[in-house]
């Protein structure tokens, strides 16, 4: 993992540690949501839908300056929250790096353990959809 990469997931990490039990990472997780760019109407479309998640997810991406920059959104609070965790670690990298990274921060932080199975699944068929997306233009 490159230092870059990893200090994303450090901040994560770090910043739940601060919090003493997971109500209070929840609503971090919430609030995170809420300030997730805002995604264009247009842009919810069935094409977008990410498939395996409960929750509707919009995932789009662009390719630009050997990057990735995805935006997504969901109808859903805590999986909007999810989507934020996840663009910090993947999204303005190169395919490269994005392929190489794992998402360690979800053991680490114990997210793992305390999402639903639906919710686990929907997380993990995003990171699919990043990681393929970036392994498309290698």
């Amino acid at each position: 993992m490159t230092e870059e990469m990893m200090d994303g997931q450090l901040e994560i990490i770090e910043t739940f540690d601060m919090f003493d039990d997971w109500m209070e990472k929840y609503q971090y997780i919430i609030d995170l949501g809420r300030q997730l760019e805002p995604m264009d109407e247009s842009l919810k479309i069935d094409e977008n839908l990410l498939q395996g998640c409960q929750s509707r997810v919009w995932l789009v991406h662009e390719f630009k300056n050997g990057k990735l920059h995805f935006q997504a959104n969901s109808d859903a609070a805590i999986v909007s929250g999810l989507i934020a965790l996840v663009m910090t670690i993947y999204s303005n990298q190169t395919p490269k790096k994005i392929i190489e990274t794992e998402p360690d921060f979800i053991e680490l932080i114990g997210l793992a353990s305390h999402l639903s199975s639906t919710r686990s699944n929907g997380l993990n068929a995003m990171i699919d959809k990043i990681k393929n997306t970036a392994e498309s233009y290698q």
